[in-house]
Order: structure tokens, then sequence, then C-alpha cells
């Protein structure tokens, strides 16, 4: 891991413009620089972005037409073909939580699971890294099994958590230690 560019933001400096930052994903008792963890408090230190950022986040975490298990191997694809450790690693109970064992994970991270539907995520997530689209047979394959809301959630998760591991990797971020 890389030296920190940016640590996150000092307790002195949490003001009401922080905590507002952060309010779209975080509940009122994490709008702290503990509970708000590495990420959201490095953010923390542009509130417009933060805040901008973290509504289009939450509607990928909390209420995105996807279910969390197909996120999850979306996420976890995402951020492994552009890799960023920290989100890996973060989301690996998460993604747990969300259904998935340790064997079809790895699966996600070979690029070759036994699940159909994990692995035309898989594909899509590989197609979009690597031309910044999806053939026509992708889509097609998609539109078979995903409504068009759930395409685009699809592609913005990819999207999002790949620049989102892109910040993390150039501001050096460091995993939690608590």
């Amino acid at each position: 891991m890389s030296t920190p560019r940016l640590e996150p933001l000092a307790a002195d400096r949490w003001d009401d413009a922080a905590r507002d930052a952060v309010s779209p994903l975080l509940s009122e008792e994490r709008r702290n620089p503990r509970g708000a963890g590495n990420v959201v408090g490095t953010l923390a230190r542009h509130p417009g972005l933060t805040r901008a950022y973290l509504t289009f986040n939450a509607h990928l975490l909390l209420a995105s037409t996807l279910t969390p298990r197909i996120r999850e191997v979306a996420l976890l694809r995402a951020v492994h073909v552009r890799p960023c450790d920290y989100l890996w690693d973060h989301h690996l109970p998460i993604a747990h939580g969300a259904g998935l064992t340790n064997a079809e994970i790895a699966s996600v991270r070979s690029g070759d699971p036994d699940d159909a539907v994990d692995r035309l995520v898989v594909r899509a997530v590989d197609e979009l890294h690597g031309s910044n689209t999806l053939s026509d047979d992708t889509w097609t394959a998609l539109s078979d099994h995903f409504d068009e809301r759930q395409v685009l959630d699809l592609i913005f998760t990819v999207g999002c958590y790949q620049m989102l591991g892109a910040a993390v990797n150039a501001l050096g971020i460091q995993p939690e230690t608590h």
C-alpha cells in the first residue's frame, strides 16, 4: 500500500458542512471521523463533491434495482480488473452478507463463475473495462435477465466503483485499523 497523500479529515475539522456532506450515505451516529471510515473521511475534505458522490453511491448501495448479490458480483469484479485492494477487502464481508460463498467470490476473481448470471455479469464488467462499452451479444443477454433499470444500475455500479477505486488508490487511502 502506498503512503497516504491525503489523510481523513481531522476530528477538529468535522463541522456541519462535513457532516452534511456524508449524510446521503451515513446515519447520524456515523457522521464523524471514526464512523465515516478512511474513504468517506478523506472525501469529507471536499464537502460539495462528497455530498454529490455519496448521493449517487448511496443509490447504488441502498436503492439499486439489482439484488445485493448481483451488485457485489459486479462490484468485486470491477475492483479486481481495475485493482483496488482496499475496496476488494472492504466489500468481502458485504459480499458474504449478500449470500456469496468464498468459492463464488474466488470464481468472480478468476473470471469463471459456475452460475450463468454471475458469469454474464463478469463478462459485462470485463467488456466495460476493456472497451468502455458492451457488445451487442452481451447487451442482449443482459436484457434477457435484467430489466432496463437493472442494466443501468449495473453499468453505473461498475463505473462508480472503478472511479472510487482510482480515487482510493491515487489518494493512498489506508485500510481501517479498528
